[in-house]
């Protein structure tokens, strides 16, 4: 940024709110695409006198470009990133790099890592407010908004390096406690992170998130055909868009399928995208174990628009995961009219309402005998197709940006007018 804009920002009398966007593109999930949509969001609301700023990395940036409006800037970090975290983001993506890590980490004495502060870029801009998006947060004096999603290191301890779990309490709880507002996606993350942090109440703020797709342009005819071509598709297939961690459940859906075909005679396609981490050899080792290479695709991280096309080209979504502090997915499903099935989790059912089919995510039976009924009952699949429609026009970027531009003025002292504080009260 030149520094006659960062004068600008810093000597403006606007609200100047910074959100944090330094994310890799693909590596992310569903936070990426949360601050693409409060991004499209902030961008709808013209009756406002606010600066957004986008902390980002260098060339960690063009995901995010393409949805910012005149009141949107990219701003990015003064310092490098800290030689830790590059190499933690290393051992992520190679295969068994987790585990590797805990060993290394181990022979250090498993240190706890040590909470990074503002390198002073925020600060410099005259930021108002810090608004972390995402659970890697720094200290800083500037008030803040903290997002920590999900619990599931508590749930699913397996799933975690011992060096993990200390480090997700250590600092979700330091951040939570830093920051003015705490926003979640549900009222049961609301009452875990209550409990678990003993947080206030008052702090936490229930605010529901959006379908990312509304984010994107809807994918033409042409679009639809150029990605059925692309990826080979050639017959109906279920669709199950989630990276490869043990807790999305792969494993289990597919043993589902290997029931499908021995008891009822019939082999669905299941196509998988996001991306392949260092799960995936267990999961290509069931693959091959229940010989149903030819019948499950994993297509990796794929775009946005494919990933809209992937919804539509479909016969239904099914959602096995067994942990989900808001599942966008299937915001997605539900917006797109694509008939769905997922698991009995309460947030689930409380995202869903009458929308979905439910089944235990720990019983593949019971996934097997839910996906028969979906493959073959087309009547099933137009009742779930309209219900999900009208249970997703609840939700929409615009309405959650608007909410989050009330905590931010709320929490800054700044332009709080009549309509946010009952938009506040609203959310209470």
């Amino acid at each position: 940024m030149r520094r006659e804009d960062k004068d600008l920002f810093k000597n403006s009398i606007s609200l100047n709110v910074c959100l944090d966007a330094r994310l890799q593109d693909g590596l992310s999930g569903g936070v990426q695409q949360f601050v693409i949509g409060l991004a499209s969001g902030l961008g709808k609301l013209k009756d406002g006198d606010e600066n957004y700023l986008f902390l980002s990395n260098p060339g960690s940036d063009q995901w995010l470009k393409e949805h910012l409006t005149d009141n949107s800037k990219i701003i990015y970090s003064t310092e490098p990133l800290p030689l830790r975290y590059k190499i933690e983001q290393i051992f992520k993506i190679i295969p068994f790099g987790s585990a590797l890590l805990e060993k290394i980490l181990k022979t250090m004495g498993n240190p706890v890592m040590k909470l990074p502060s503002s390198d002073g870029t925020i600060e410099s801009l005259g930021a108002d407010i810090m608004h972390f998006t995402h659970q890697s947060a720094f200290r800083t004096q500037v008030p803040s908004i903290y997002h920590p999603w999900d619990l599931q290191h508590l749930h699913f301890p397996a799933f975690f390096t011992e060096h993990q779990r200390s480090t997700r309490n250590y600092k979700y709880r330091e951040f939570c406690n830093q920051a003015q507002i705490v926003p979640v996606a549900s009222d049961l993350m609301k009452k875990e992170l209550v409990r678990h942090f003993r947080l206030d109440d008052s702090k936490v703020k229930v605010i529901p998130m959006a379908a990312p797709v509304d984010a994107y342009p809807t994918p033409s005819n042409k679009d639809i055909e150029v990605t059925r071509r692309k990826f080979s598709f050639s017959e109906p297939f279920l669709f199950y868009p989630a990276q490869t961690w043990p807790h999305k459940n792969h494993l289990v859906l597919l043993r589902a399928l290997h029931i499908l075909q021995k008891q009822h005679d019939i082999r669905p396609l299941l196509v998988c995208s996001g991306k392949t981490n260092d799960y995936f050899p267990t999961i290509r080792k069931e693959l091959k174990k229940l010989k149903l290479t030819s019948q499950v695709k994993f297509l990796g991280f794929i775009s946005p628009l494919e990933l809209q096309c992937l919804y539509r080209l479909c016969r239904s979504v099914i959602f096995p995961s067994k942990y989900e502090g808001w599942g966008l997915p299937v915001t997605e499903a539900l917006r797109i009219g694509v008939p769905l099935a997922c698991s009995r989790l309460t947030i689930l059912k409380e995202q869903t309402g009458d929308a979905s089919l439910f089944f235990d995510p720990d019983k593949p039976q019971e996934i097997a005998d839910t996906a028969y009924r979906l493959w073959t009952d087309a009547a099933l699949r137009e009742k779930l197709s309209a219900q999900g429609q009208r249970n997703a026009a609840r939700f929409s970027w615009e309405k959650t940006a608007r909410i989050f531009r009330a905590y931010y003025r709320l929490v800054s002292g700044k332009f709080y007018t009549k309509e946010d504080k009952l938009i506040v009260e609203d959310q209470q």
